[in-house]
């Protein structure tokens, strides 16, 4: 299963503390940021994650996260 998400992570260190903390929580997925993009992509491939987990962790971290369909 594959999700993309549409972030405002602009920094690479930003970027970085998302994906730690999102390893955490799904550590058999691949996470990435793609923030070349316009929509600041956030990229999650694996098996099992939770889509809403996932968004309510980007958002604790002050951040949006919309789901791209």
């Amino acid at each position: 299963m594959i999700e993309v998400f549409k972030t405002n992570v602009h920094a690479g260190c930003e970027a970085e503390k998302i994906t730690g903390l999102l390893y955490r929580h799904f550590p058999g997925c691949k996470i990435n940021f793609d923030l070349d993009d316009c929509d600041k992509i956030l990229r999650i491939e694996g098996l099992i994650f939770e889509t809403e987990k996932i968004k309510f962790i980007v958002n604790e971290n002050g951040f949006i996260c919309e789901e791209l369909e």
